[in-house]
């Protein structure tokens, strides 16, 4: 885990730099007057394809009851006209 301390000004000229070097773990801290005003964290990486399908197949069922429709009181509260 690394922390780089930035001030605002070198912050502008050279984040770029800074951001492609930037790791999960690390962090930037902005300061104004060597007084820390803000964070920069690295976000989680995006998944490069697409989550399969089915992966719970088989570990659940859906009953049939599901389905059935909702009860008359349970339909208002939804739509807003409980009365």
């Amino acid at each position: 885990m690394t922390m780089i301390k930035l001030n605002i000004h070198e912050a502008k000229t050279h984040l770029s730099k800074y951001l492609a070097k930037l790791k999960a773990g690390d962090r930037i801290v902005l300061c104004k007057h060597n007084h820390p005003v803000a964070e920069i964290t690295p976000l989680p990486e995006v998944p490069d394809r697409p989550r399969p399908i089915g992966l719970a197949k088989g570990r659940f069922t859906v009953p049939r009851s599901f389905f059935d429709p909702l009860p008359d009181e349970l339909l208002r509260v939804f739509e807003g006209t409980r009365g």
